[in-house]
């Protein structure tokens, strides 16, 4: 099989759909068979000032993605995404984010093989282009690795959408990177929508990141709560035993060293004032290593959104870092223009 692929986004990741789930985004439904082919994408300029010893600025793209998707009679899917940013691949190259291919005949269970996001966690499923931060949590970018895969997934909705589910498996291995073992890791995710106002959901993982003997746990707890224009969201995710150590971080960061039982919690919360400014707060923490003491990582985002349109963005945010027992200059300021179209 081909390498794996890239995927592009369009929607907001509250109440996201079946086929949205799988990736950074998702204009289905727009598209038809009577459409043919629809060509979507986004593109995210940034500028980094990192106010470390010494202070260093770059001028990036975050992100800059294009995608192909479409229906054929009757009921299948296709999505192709290209991830065209050379801050982000290790290759400086573009290459496939996110392919598969969806039979989407009922709306209790659509299913799709090919390569896309895992089904695990609230902030890793938010659209990249509907993120209400620049970066991800620490701890999604981290422990919800890799954050894409080769498999087979199964996902769907019951009482109308109150209930939301998604099932896969998958090689455990990431992106373009062929399974080295016999087993497969089992990944999963929940929502319930009591009302409209709050949903709560729980995700989890069992696999052989690398071997047929040595296994990886994982699960999360999710929570989200919007009234008009508030949102609440927050997530806590918890890792134990082996992983895949070539995998990486989430969006290019880079991975760090964990230890046998690792976890990590985030929180953030904005409302969208009348002239389109969204103020955004966050706080999350990590914790590389459960067995070591004081050396959780802690961070706190201040940031807001600004929305010229409906398909452009400017977002601005402040990191505020925190390493217990060793602290070190590592702050930043951010500014990202989007354009999704």
């Amino acid at each position: 099989m081909k390498k794996t692929i890239l995927l592009f986004a369009i929607i907001f990741a509250v109440g996201i759909s079946a086929i949205k789930a799988q990736g950074c985004g998702d204009p289905a439904g727009e598209t038809s068979s009577e459409d043919g082919a629809k060509i979507f994408g986004f593109f995210q300029p940034q500028f980094d000032y990192n106010l470390t010893d010494p202070n260093t600025s770059t001028f990036k793209f975050k992100r800059a993605r294009i995608g192909l998707s479409g229906t054929i009679p009757y009921d299948f899917y296709y999505y192709v995404v290209m991830e065209n940013s050379a801050f982000v691949s290790q290759s400086g190259y573009p290459y496939l984010l996110d392919a598969f291919i969806s039979y989407r005949r009922f709306e209790w269970m659509n299913i799709s093989m090919g390569s896309f996001k895992m089904p695990f966690g609230l902030e890793v499923n938010t659209a990249c282009n509907a993120l209400h931060t620049i970066e991800r949590a620490i701890v999604s970018d981290q422990i919800a690795t890799p954050q894409r895969d080769m498999g087979l997934m199964a996902i769907g909705n019951f009482l109308d959408k109150k209930i939301n589910y998604s099932v896969a498996l998958m090689n455990g291995r990431g992106l373009g990177i062929k399974d080295n073992n016999l087993k497969k890791d089992f990944i999963g995710r929940l929502r319930i929508s009591p009302i409209e106002a709050i949903t709560v959901g729980g995700s989890f993982r069992f696999g052989y990141p690398n071997t047929d003997d040595a296994t990886r746990m994982s699960y999360a707890a999710e929570a989200q709560v919007k009234f008009g224009e508030f949102l609440l969201q927050g997530e806590y995710i918890y890792d134990e035993g082996d992983y895949n150590r070539g995998a990486g971080g989430g969006c290019g960061s880079e991975p760090l060293t964990l230890g046998e039982k690792r976890n990590g919690a985030w929180v953030h919360a904005m409302y969208l004032l009348p002239f389109n400014l969204q103020p955004v707060v966050k706080w999350e923490f990590f914790d590389t290593d459960n067995a070591i003491a004081d050396n959780s990582i802690y961070r706190y985002t201040f940031g807001a959104n600004y929305f010229f349109n409906d398909n452009t963005r400017l977002q601005l945010n402040y990191l505020y870092n925190v390493e217990k027992g060793a602290e070190t200059p590592n702050d930043a300021v951010m500014m990202q223009l989007q354009i999704k179209f």
